[in-house]
C-alpha cells in the first residue's frame, strides 16, 4: 500500500510542478488530500510520506478522523457543504479551514455561534462560477459584494479567499471558463486580504493550476 500511495503522490507532485511553472516558477500550490476515498491507515501512510493537509466532506467523518488520528499534527479542512445543524459541531472541531462557506446566511449563523464561543474560524467563500443548479455557492456576479459584506458583518470569520468546483462537463473550455472566472474574482479580492484560490480536484487540478489555483483538493488520484 505504501508504495502505491508513494507512486500516486509522486505523480501528482510531478504534474503540479509541470503545471505551476506555466504560471510562474514562484507559484506555490498546496495539496489537500481528500479522505473520503481512504481509510485511516492510508492517511497515516501519507503523513509518513510528507503529506500534512487533509480534507473531509462531512462533519461526522471529519470528527471521527480528527479523533482517531489526533496523535498526528495534521491540518484538517472541511470541504463539503455545511448544514446549519452541524455548525456547532464544526466549531468544536476547530478545523484549519472551512472551504465551503456558500452563503451570507451561513456566514451570519457561523459568526453568531463563533461569537458565543469566543472563537474565530478561517473560511473560503465558495463560488458557483459554473452556474450549475446542483452546486452550492454564491453566484459569480455577487461574489465580490458578498465577500466584502461577510468581512464587514462577520468579524469572527477570517476570510482567506475563494473556492470553486469546476464545471461538471467533459468540455475542457467550459471547465477552464469556470476556473478563469473564479480566479478573476480572486484577483479583485486580493486587496481585501484574499490569499487562497482553491480550485481543482482529481480530474482537473492541472488545468486549475494553469488558471491560477494555489490549492488543490485531491482524493481518488491519491488513494485509488
Amino acid at each position: 500500500m505504501k508504495e502505491k500511495l508513494r507512486k500516486n503522490l509522486d505523480e501528482i507532485i510531478w504534474n503540479i510542478e509541470q503545471a505551476r511553472v506555466t504560471i510562474n516558477e514562484h507559484h506555490i500550490v498546496k495539496v489537500v488530500a481528500v479522505g473520503k476515498y481512504s481509510n485511516e491507515e492510508s492517511i497515516k501512510t501519507l503523513y509518513e510520506l510528507g503529506q500534512r493537509a487533509f480534507g473531509e466532506n462531512q462533519v461526522q467523518q471529519l470528527q471521527q478522523r480528527m479523533q482517531n488520528l489526533e496523535e498526528l499534527p495534521l491540518e484538517w479542512h472541511m470541504i463539503g457543504h455545511l448544514q446549519s445543524n452541524k455548525v456547532n459541531k464544526l466549531i468544536e472541531l476547530r478545523p484549519a479551514l472551512l472551504q465551503s462557506l456558500d452563503s451570507i446566511k451561513l456566514a451570519k449563523l457561523l459568526n453568531k455561534k463563533l461569537e458565543e464561543k469566543n472563537q474565530k474560524l478561517s473560511c473560503l467563500l465558495q463560488i458557483n462560477s459554473a452556474n450549475e443548479e446542483s452546486k452550492s455557492g454564491v453566484s459569480a456576479d455577487e461574489a465580490i459584494d458578498i465577500y466584502q459584506e461577510i468581512k464587514e458583518l462577520c468579524p469572527q470569520i477570517r476570510l482567506k479567499g475563494v473556492m470553486c468546483i469546476g464545471a461538471h462537463t467533459k468540455n475542457i473550455k467550459e471547465i477552464q471558463k469556470s476556473f478563469e472566472l473564479t480566479h478573476k474574482i480572486y484577483d479583485v479580492l486580493k486587496k481585501d486580504g484574499a490569499t487562497i484560490c482553491s480550485m481543482g480536484m482529481s480530474n482537473d487540478y492541472e488545468l486549475a493550476i494553469k488558471c491560477g489555483s494555489n490549492l488543490v483538493r485531491i482524493g481518488s488520484k491519491i488513494f485509488n
